[in-house]
C-alpha cells in the first residue's frame, strides 16, 4: 500500500489522462468519446475489418482551427493541442484491451484535428513507434495531413517510414482555398514538391485523399487537372489517389451533398483509365458521426461548451 500510496501521490490516481465517456456502435465501428483531466473532449474510433484486423483513428487537437468547410472538427473550432500523453493513451487505453481482445494494429492521425498543426505529433510518433512502449512499425502508423508545410517537410525527414496522406480535395488553387483555407498560406503545390522529395528518397507510396462532393468537384473538368497533378510528380507511381465520398458533417457547408456511390465510382475508373493509380475509400459509422469529417466529440451540440466534460451513460 505504501508503494502504491506513493506512486499515485507522484504520478496522479490513473494510467491514463482520458476517461471513457460514452461509446457508440456501429456496423464494424466503435467510437469512444474521451474527457481529459483537463476537461476536454476528443473522439477516437476503431474500426473492425472483416479481413480480421482493427485500425485506430485517433485525434491530434479538440477541435480545429483550420476551419475546413467540409468538417466538424473545424466547425467546432480549436479548443486546444493534446499533449503526447493524451495522444498516446489514445492507443494505449485499456478500453481497447478489454476482455483480451488485442490491440489495434494500426494507427492512422485522421481524428479530429490537424495533426502536423500540434507539435506534440513528432514526439507521440516516436513513443509510439518505441519497441518499449506501443511498438509499432512506422509503415503501420499514418499521418494525415490537409498541408501543414513546414511540419510535413519535417515528418518526412525525422519519420521517413510513417505513412503519409494529404488531403487535396480539389485540384484548383482557389477553389481548394475555399474548401481548405490553408492552401491560402501553404499552397498544394509547396506540399507538392515535399512529398515529390521524399518519393524520390524514401520510395514510399504517398497516398492522395479526394474528398467528392456532388457539383463541387466531381466533374470531368476536376477528374482531369486532377490526373495532371499526379502525372506531374517525380515518381507518379507512387502517387495512390483514395476517392472518399462525401459525409454530411455537422457544421459543415449546407450547400454540400454527396454524390451517386455510381459517380464515385465512375470517378475512381476515370483515374484508372488516365493511368493514376485509384481506389474508393471504405467508409465505415456514418451512422454514429464517426466517418470522414464528422468527428465534433459534442462541442457543437446546442448549450455544449468547450471546457467541461459531458456526462453521458
Amino acid at each position: 500500500m505504501g508503494l502504491r500510496s506513493e506512486l499515485s501521490e507522484r504520478f496522479g490516481e490513473h494510467l491514463h489522462p482520458l476517461t471513457v465517456v460514452a461509446v457508440q456502435h456501429d456496423d464494424h465501428v466503435e467510437k469512444v468519446l474521451f474527457a481529459s483531466e483537463s476537461g476536454a473532449r476528443i473522439e477516437t474510433v476503431v474500426s473492425h475489418y472483416r479481413e480480421g484486423w482493427d485500425s485506430l483513428c485517433i485525434s491530434s487537437q479538440a477541435g480545429c482551427g483550420l476551419g475546413c468547410t467540409f468538417c466538424a472538427s473545424g466547425a467546432a473550432g480549436l479548443v486546444r493541442n493534446l499533449t503526447v500523453d493524451e495522444i498516446a493513451a489514445q492507443v494505449m487505453h485499456p478500453h481497447w484491451t478489454r476482455a483480451g481482445l488485442p490491440r489495434p494494429a494500426s494507427v492512422a492521425f485522421m481524428g479530429m484535428g490537424e495533426a502536423l498543426a500540434n507539435p506534440a505529433i513528432f514526439e507521440a510518433v516516436t513513443l509510439l513507434t518505441d519497441a518499449d512502449y506501443a511498438g509499432l512499425s512506422p509503415r503501420r502508423l499514418t499521418v494525415s495531413t490537409v498541408g501543414f508545410a513546414p511540419n510535413l517537410a519535417r515528418l518526412v525527414d525525422e519519420h521517413p517510414q510513417v505513412t503519409i496522406t494529404l488531403s487535396v480535395h480539389s485540384p484548383f488553387p482557389d477553389q481548394r482555398a475555399q474548401i481548405i483555407p490553408l492552401e491560402d498560406r501553404y499552397p498544394l503545390a509547396e506540399n507538392l514538391s515535399i512529398l515529390d522529395r521524399y518519393a524520390v528518397a524514401s520510395r514510399r507510396k504517398i497516398y492522395l485523399a479526394y474528398l467528392l462532393i456532388a457539383g463541387v468537384n466531381d466533374s470531368e473538368e476536376h477528374l482531369d487537372a486532377l490526373a495532371m497533378l499526379v502525372r506531374e510528380r517525380s515518381r507518379p507511381e507512387l502517387f495512390h489517389v483514395s476517392v472518399i465520398r462525401y459525409n454530411e458533417a455537422t457544421g459543415a457547408d449546407p450547400t454540400y451533398r454527396a454524390p451517386s456511390c455510381r459517380r464515385v465510382d465512375e470517378f475512381v475508373q476515370g483515374l484508372r483509365t488516365k493511368g493514376i493509380q485509384a481506389t474508393r475509400r471504405r467508409q465505415l459509422g456514418t451512422a454514429i458521426d464517426a466517418a470522414c469529417g464528422q468527428l465534433h466529440a459534442r462541442y457543437l451540440e446546442p448549450g455544449a461548451d468547450n471546457t467541461e466534460p459531458i456526462a453521458l451513460h
